[in-house]
């Protein structure tokens, strides 16, 4: 292995880091936050359905991130993008995982907390995500993967997860 390929995973791991200190941060923890105090709604079932979704959507980011760092040699975020196409993980079952499970995380806090701000929000950033998605992330993997992107664009939805098909 070379020196940079030895050092790429650590810059990598520290632009994650500092990523998800700076966006996902606040959009996930801050907004939520100054929107609510984070203040728990009373009732229990909103409240354990909020914690469940927030529980089972954390993995998932983690994994999003880690895949970023590992497999593709890079950030989440536009300025260091990854060397490498992510396909494995949480990846085989949908293109964008990591703003599924960010906005998982804030429906999740919207229950919790019995936030009708908080589902607005969630509902704009998914928009936002959306609008990133199409205008942006898919035309730039176009451009930066070529074929191995189109093929695996055919073979994982955009959005909604399934199992994955053959090739």
């Amino acid at each position: 292995m070379t020196a940079r390929a030895d050092a790429l995973p650590l810059r990598a791991l520290v632009g994650t880091v500092v990523f998800v200190a700076v966006v996902p941060g606040t959009v996930v923890v801050g907004v939520p936050w100054w929107l609510t105090g984070w203040r728990l709604v009373d009732a229990t079932l909103a409240r354990v359905a909020g914690v469940a979704l927030v529980v089972a959507s954390t993995p998932l980011f983690l994994s999003f991130l880690s895949r970023f760092v590992v497999e593709g040699r890079g950030t989440p975020a536009p300025i260091a993008p990854p060397e490498h196409l992510v396909v494995g993980g949480p990846y085989r079952w949908t293109r964008n995982p990591g703003y599924i499970a960010v906005v998982g995380m804030l429906i999740g806090q919207a229950l919790l907390f019995g936030s009708a701000a908080v589902l607005a929000y969630a509902g704009l950033i998914a928009l936002a995500f959306h609008a990133f998605v199409l205008f942006y992330e898919e035309p730039t993997l176009r451009r930066t993967f070529g074929a191995e992107y189109d093929a695996y664009r055919r073979r994982v939805p955009r959005w909604l997860p399934r199992p994955p098909t053959a090739a």
